[in-house]
């Protein structure tokens, strides 16, 4: 009877068990949801914090050139080394300028840029803010009558929104540039023969495509490093935990967009 009874009430218990999760994913959606919504109307709204978003542009765009100047060649003489055995085999060395841009231009730049910014950046931003929660700075400024929110989490979001198109268009120029000095030392190809056979091999679709997946990239890994780190708790580990999670998410995102986006911009195509 026992063994009935218990049988019984286990779907209950059951029941009682997934349903906070659920509600606690609801409820994180939905704060999600508040927090970009948030974003959006402050963003337009006075007063505008223009200095504060050039100094955050610097955080994440020019103190990220050296990583992404070292990271942007390396893939250039890797992927042109990887690519020359493949094509060697059909006596069509010649392309390699070619499949060097089609493949930098539509799809590594864009994704290389976001993923180290999502590394660097995203991880920077959910312990700072995840840092000042804790120590309560933000509550602090919010008792003081100004706006942390808009201060702290707008300009992040728009510094990266501005920057990761700008070192995508950069690391762009250097992976090709490590692509041609890996040509010009097996192939003897010149400079003008290289980028002549580079910009003939892409279009206007494939720049803009990418220019505008950096824009989502750079919105998304703002958006996620300020939420974990504005909304993080639990004292130091919190902090840890924000500056992971934030990583963690954002690659999670940037890879995910980065398959929409695909299948988007081929029905352009």
């Amino acid at each position: 009877m026992q063994s009935k009874d218990q049988d019984s009430n286990s779907p209950k218990q059951r029941d009682h068990v997934i349903s906070p999760k659920l509600d606690r994913v609801f409820a994180e959606l939905y704060r999600i949801y508040q927090f970009i919504a948030r974003f959006f109307k402050e963003v337009f709204l006075p007063p505008y914090e223009m200095r504060e978003v050039i100094r955050q542009c610097y955080e994440v765009g020019v103190k990220s050139l050296p990583l992404i100047s070292l990271t942007g060649f390396i893939i250039g003489i890797v992927f042109t080394n990887q690519s020359r055995p493949s094509l060697a085999e059909f006596g069509a060395t010649s392309w390699l300028p070619s499949l060097i841009s089609i493949a930098i231009v539509r799809a590594l730049a864009p994704l290389v840029t976001a993923l180290i910014a999502a590394g660097r950046v995203g991880s920077n931003m959910g312990a700072e803010l995840g840092s000042m929660r804790v120590t309560e700075q933000i509550d602090a400024m919010e008792v003081s009558a100004t706006n942390p929110f808009k201060f702290l989490v707008v300009t992040r979001v728009l510094a990266t929104t501005f920057m990761i198109p700008a070192l995508m268009m950069y690391v762009m120029l250097v992976a090709l540039l490590g692509g041609f000095l890996n040509i010009n030392a097996n192939e003897q190809t010149s400079f003008t023969t290289y980028f002549t056979q580079v910009f003939e091999a892409i279009s206007f679709l494939d720049i803009f495509s990418s220019l505008i997946k950096s824009v989502l990239f750079g919105f998304t890994i703002g958006v996620v490093g300020c939420y974990k780190g504005y909304f993080s708790s639990k004292g130091t580990e919190g902090v840890g935990k924000a500056a992971n999670s934030s990583v963690v998410t954002a690659m999670f995102l940037v890879f995910i967009e980065e398959l929409l986006a695909m299948q988007v911009i081929n029905l352009f195509r």
